[in-house]
């Protein structure tokens, strides 16, 4: 049975303006199945920090992950992820270290190391390179490129919710990295963007343009997609730049892109898929 693309379409554009944009420069076979995977993996965030979210949500959506690698589909993503796996090589150990990640936002989050930080942030988006690789085309050469792109995206989430994931009791930034920068939890929950927490937000947006173009130099492997992958990466740097032009204050305001600042980078997508022209600053 066709899954119903109209409400995985949907469902995307709702949570994701950003991979939605991206999606549109798919062919139409491979953006179906960008669609499908990423329905899965939103809907398995939502089972955590959605409307009745929690342990129990999060194994349901498990369960559904199941039949979809068992050919037992019920729920429509469940059909599309179904779908997909029947086109393309999407191994089930990229859904379980998925779930890995997810239970750790389920209790107060407290990461001790940048290894730690460089961990989490696969599970719950360099995963998500990996069941994107194949579908764009890329052979096992470009999938380590595309786990350093989900990285890259999933640090940039990081760096934009700083204050809000405050509020969930979740600290992403990693004992050992708040100790070198002289920046307390104190710190954080007064609200206090201090010299040195400025300083420890500049060495991680380094390091999440590092992994940006580590990532993106893994475009050339790739055989379909390639405009689709480099607009959502620059948007996702433009979230960078913003941070940057706020001084580093994640803890007040958060940082986004409008509608029209999306699309202005739809030219530069298209350059950098063709030419691999550096797309993310120093």
């Amino acid at each position: 049975m066709e899954p119903d693309w109209k409400a995985l379409a949907g469902l995307i554009r709702h949570h994701s303006a950003t991979f939605f944009l991206g999606s549109l420069l798919f062919p139409r076979e491979e953006r179906k199945g960008a669609w499908a995977v990423y329905a899965a993996c939103r809907l398995g965030d939502e089972a955590v920090d959605g409307p009745g979210g929690g342990a129990e949500a999060l194994e349901a959506w498990w369960r559904g992950v199941e039949r979809a690698y068992g050919g037992r589909p019920r729920e429509e993503w469940e059909k599309g992820l179904a779908w997909a796996l029947g086109r393309w090589p999407i191994p089930m150990e990229v859904f379980l270290h998925m779930r890995e990640g997810f239970l750790t936002d389920l209790s107060p989050v407290r990461l001790r190391t940048e290894e730690e930080l460089m961990a989490y942030c696969y599970q719950v988006a360099g995963t998500v390179g990996r069941m994107m690789a194949p579908i764009a085309g890329g052979g096992k050469e470009v999938e380590e490129k595309a786990v350093r792109l989900g990285q890259a995206m999933q640090l940039t989430n990081i760096l934009r919710d700083v204050g809000e994931d405050l509020e969930r009791d979740r600290v992403y930034l990693p004992q050992d990295l708040l100790e070198r920068f002289g920046v307390s939890l104190a710190d954080l929950h007064q609200g206090r963007v201090t010299p040195q927490y400025r300083a420890l937000m500049a060495h991680l947006e380094a390091k999440a343009r590092a992994l940006y173009r580590e990532g993106l130099s893994g475009l050339g492997g790739l055989r379909v997609g390639r405009a689709a992958i480099a607009l959502a990466a620059l948007q996702y740097q433009g979230i960078l730049d913003k941070l940057r032009l706020f001084g580093y204050d994640n803890l007040h305001r958060r940082a986004y892109l409008g509608t029209w600042e999306r699309l202005r980078l739809l030219p530069k997508a298209l350059l950098l898929s063709r030419n691999g022209v550096p797309a993310t600053e120093a």
